[in-house]
């Protein structure tokens, strides 16, 4: 085991890949049913970061306590979740669909829960592809409740750049219309620096939000989100829908920037924003922009998310 981040102890044996482009580092870890880093049903098992360096800065490690393998959340950087198919329609013991984990079982009718562990009976069939500069998972299934796809993810570093690119396509290969919403938690720890006054939130737009901790830890100035104080160990700020953008592809632009030590994320994508929503803890603050997709059968749909990483002076 190693002991990596803010205390949570990581497998030696879990399956990872680096990958760089001479200006970023990165490691991701491979989706692995028996051994993987990441085993829980909440988010795509696609693209789970190990570390991710740039210009002697670290962005992306542990941001957790403790850690396993199938906690719903026990996951780094930029990962992502799409909400479930099937769920509402299907009985208990009946199966549902989480894109990029595969086909689970409803146990209850309990209303679904992300937190919630569910077993997994298709994981589905996956092949992945490794280069010295990205990696391209595909996830391919087949469900008994009528829905199918083929999902190709490619995590890649853009040549000659401090960028990262998340490119992604879904095809519908079922008799069902694919409709969910897909977004991505944005874990970023940077530099190891605690959530508090050196860390802002910017946007193309003058934002407002309501939510546990707004008004007192966490405020809306402007186009930005400040904290008033340094966030407590255990404490959290949640919005669930950040307030201020518009229609267009262009205010899903969001940074997240590090004043004390300058190292800061810009994301970007070409879908316009569903909602924004916003959570964070001592440890890591997350911006988390939904969009929203639709595929007939027959049909693919394709969508990407940048990462442009800089440096901004230090007061």
């Amino acid at each position: 085991m190693l002991v990596l981040g803010i205390g949570a102890r990581i497998p030696d044996d879990a399956p990872q890949v680096p990958i760089s482009n001479g200006i970023i580092r990165a490691s991701l870890y491979l989706p692995d049913t028996a051994r993987g880093y990441y085993r829980g049903t909440r988010f795509d098992w696609s693209g789970a970061f190990g570390y991710l360096d740039y210009k002697g800065h670290r962005f992306v490690e542990p941001w957790y306590d403790a850690y396993d393998p199938k906690t719903h959340d026990a996951i780094n950087g930029p990962v992502e979740e799409f909400t479930p198919l099937g769920f509402t329609e299907a009985e208990p013991g009946a199966t549902f669909v989480k894109i990029g984990v595969g086909a689970l079982r409803r146990p209850d009718a309990k209303a679904y829960s992300f937190a919630t562990y569910y077993d997994v009976v298709d994981y589905g069939k996956r092949s992945v592809r490794t280069y010295a500069d990205r990696v391209v998972f595909r996830h391919e299934l087949t469900d008994a409740a009528g829905y199918g796809y083929q999902y190709t993810k490619t995590v890649r570093l853009t040549r000659g750049k401090p960028e990262l690119v998340l490119e992604h396509s879904l095809k519908n290969t079922g008799p069902r219309r694919i409709e969910t919403s897909v977004y991505n938690h944005n874990f970023f720890v940077i530099d190891k620096q605690p959530t508090g006054p050196g860390v802002e939130i910017r946007f193309p737009f003058a934002v407002t939000a309501e939510g546990k901790g707004f008004g007192s830890a966490i405020l809306a100035q402007g186009n930005r989100l400040v904290y008033a104080r340094p966030l407590e160990k255990r404490e959290q700020v949640f919005s669930a829908g950040l307030q201020g953008f518009g229609p267009s592809a262009g205010d899903y632009d969001v940074r997240i920037e590090n004043r004390k030590t300058g190292a800061s994320v810009r994301m970007t994508a070409d879908q316009p924003l569903e909602k924004l929503v916003f959570w964070a803890c001592a440890t890591t603050s997350c911006p988390e922009p939904y969009i929203r997709l639709r595929a007939e059968p027959g049909q693919d749909v394709t969508w990407k998310i940048t990462y442009t990483f800089y440096e901004n002076p230090v007061p």
